[in-house]
């Protein structure tokens, strides 16, 4: 059986990213057309007894058209006014076009405080699997009416590879109008020469090299956004495929282990539901730098961070937080919630962040 297959034919819990890119026409407006043959194939793997859920941007899009702007608002309330105007019209487009194929929809709006505090993130969970067990296809995306910097994922593939970590997913494609992760090589400029890379192993810094941002009007992120998504999902230890939503029957295609977009391969082991909280839905207070051998002994040993250890602090954390552990020139490798805080840092001894509160990245 080829890799593909095996990774993805026995998929039963996907998450879909739809970009806006994908969502709009070139009047930046949302296209019906589109949305309706993506939902067709939505709603195929939801009948084939896959649980799908949609990370679906657009909403911004939405309002700017109804609001008559050309170009996305750069003042966030302008954004989140286009949010609010947006959200209900997309809403509405998604629920006409999966009730047509006999599926009900649900509207989740989430911040990243909803999933950073733990007793928030597991109601959030069980809000989405019991959704998913009466056969409802959960339509996601950020809460940009509220959301501000400090509660922000910041972008829908960010929220995407965050909401595969949250429900356990099997799968994650994320799908807008590029054919996957294209290694450039002659005239970047003629699309006949941008070739797509079928297969990643690793997020290396050559992977790193090859993302590049977006042009396009109503959106934010691109590539670079999705390789960090890949980051993430892979180190939880569920696959990612990016591919282009332009191709009809994309979704099927990909679920029957196609030669299509580029997969990203998982991690040998998925981390538990504890270790994906602390690891990717944390923003941390601090940093602690380690030696060379405290390093060795959380990632090779599966010991606790002693305060011996620790060559050096930044930030100011209390007891509990999130803080991102470092070796001596600075590159995280590891993060966790601190037993110590930041002002009692250097009288401590024993215990700074212990194994079952440590994730190595």
């Amino acid at each position: 059986m080829k890799l593909r297959e095996q990774l993805l034919g026995k998929a039963r819990r996907i998450v879909v990213k739809l970009g806006t890119g994908l969502l709009t026409d070139a009047q930046n407006q949302l296209a019906r057309s589109q949305i309706t043959q993506l939902v067709g194939q939505l709603s195929a793997a939801r009948h084939d007894g896959r649980e799908v859920l949609v990370v679906s941007s657009g909403a911004i899009a939405a309002g700017m058209s109804a609001l008559g702007l050309a170009t996305r608002p750069k003042e966030l309330a302008q954004l989140q006014a286009c949010a609010a105007v947006g959200q209900c019209r997309l809403m509405a487009i998604y629920d006409d076009a999966f009730a047509s194929s006999g599926v009900h929809v649900a509207q989740v709006l989430l911040t990243h405080d909803d999933l950073r505090n733990r007793a928030r993130h597991l109601n959030a969970r069980r809000t989405l699997d019991t959704l998913l067990r009466r056969g409802v296809v959960p339509i996601i995306n950020e809460n940009d009416t509220v959301s501000v910097d400090e509660i922000k994922f910041g972008d829908n593939d960010r929220l995407s590879a965050l909401t595969a970590a949250l429900v356990d997913a099997d799968l994650l494609v994320v799908l807008s109008h590029v054919e996957g992760l294209y290694k450039i090589w002659g005239d970047a400029k003629d699309q006949r020469k941008l070739q797509v890379i079928p297969v990643v192993e690793g997020i290396t810094p050559d992977i790193e090299a090859m993302a590049g941002g977006t042009d396009r009007l109503t959106s934010v992120g691109g590539m670079r956004s999705k390789i960090e998504a890949a980051r993430i999902v892979t180190r939880a230890g569920i696959p990612m495929v990016i591919a282009s939503g332009e191709h009809l029957n994309v979704l099927a295609d990909v679920l029957a282990g196609k030669e299509i977009g580029t997969i990203f391969l998982p991690g040998a082991k998925k981390l538990a539901g504890r270790k994906r909280w602390i690891a990717f839905f944390q923003r941390t207070a601090g940093a602690l730098r380690v030696d060379g051998g405290a390093r060795d002994a959380l990632c090779t040993g599966g010991k606790s961070l002693l305060a011996k250890g620790v060559v050096g602090a930044e930030g100011d954390f209390s007891v509990g937080d999130a803080v991102s552990v470092q070796d001596a020139s600075g590159v995280e490798f590891a993060r966790g919630l601190t037993k110590v805080a930041s002002n009692e840092l250097k009288t401590a001894a024993g215990v700074v962040v212990h194994r079952d509160d440590l994730v190595i990245l």
